[in-house]
């Protein structure tokens, strides 16, 4: 067997809270990779829900790699809760209509942080909140409750609010040679043989076995 079937939206029999959601998201600007799952015991199936102010004529994107891991509770607020910050007041006058329409702001009126990124096998935990245009890297993992406002670096752990780097898991050469390996971007039968040494700690066997796979 070469793994679970990532088009199974409940690929654990009698457990449906986990859910490889790629197969439940519809917005077209929500793009999510193979085997990331949400954890919900309550709607595993419902993640848009907790993507919010994501409206299509704002155009950002949420795209959240392959093989993540998010807990229930867990939000990404995007774009459209900007608020226009040059004035003296706040307060969205113009979406309420009625004469108010006048103050409609500009495009360039409006905070705009780009699209929100979350790397491949990334662990993000209970309730933690992604900021907008934040871009999180691979291998890292967002601590419960974090509220994540600047891009995070790869394979580093970060919490609190604003959530800050707490330490790195691995040496930063350790760190080049797993973004260079791209585990996740491997065949599924390929990842499945080298299992073992994916959920090890050794970054230098798994490098030396690909190395003596790429000279077969």
């Amino acid at each position: 067997m070469n793994g679970p079937d990532p088009t199974n939206p409940h690929p654990m029999p009698g457990f449906p809270q986990v859910c490889f959601i790629r197969n439940c998201v519809t917005n077209p600007n929500i793009v999510i990779g193979d085997y990331t799952y949400y954890d919900d015991p309550d709607d595993p199936t419902g993640f848009e829900r907790n993507v919010l102010y994501h409206f299509p004529f704002i155009g950002d994107k949420l795209v959240i790699g392959k093989f993540c891991a998010i807990a229930r509770g867990a939000k990404f607020i995007m774009n459209g809760a900007n608020h226009k910050l040059s004035g003296i007041s706040t307060y969205p006058f113009q979406i309420f209509g009625s004469g108010w329409e006048t103050v409609m702001p500009g495009p360039n009126d409006l905070p705009f942080k780009d699209d929100t990124v979350v790397g491949n096998d990334v662990w993000i935990g209970y309730e933690a909140l992604i900021m907008p245009g934040v871009r999180i890297g691979n291998g890292a993992i967002v601590s419960s409750r974090a509220v994540v406002a600047a891009d995070v670096p790869p394979y580093s752990i970060v919490g609190g609010n604003p959530a800050r780097v707490i330490k790195s898991r691995f040496a930063p050469d350790a760190v080049a040679t797993l973004e260079s390996l791209a585990w996740w971007d491997w065949p599924v039968e390929t990842i499945t043989a080298h299992l073992p040494l994916i959920v090890a700690g050794d970054v230098e066997a798994l490098r030396r076995v690909t190395e003596r796979a790429d000279r077969a």
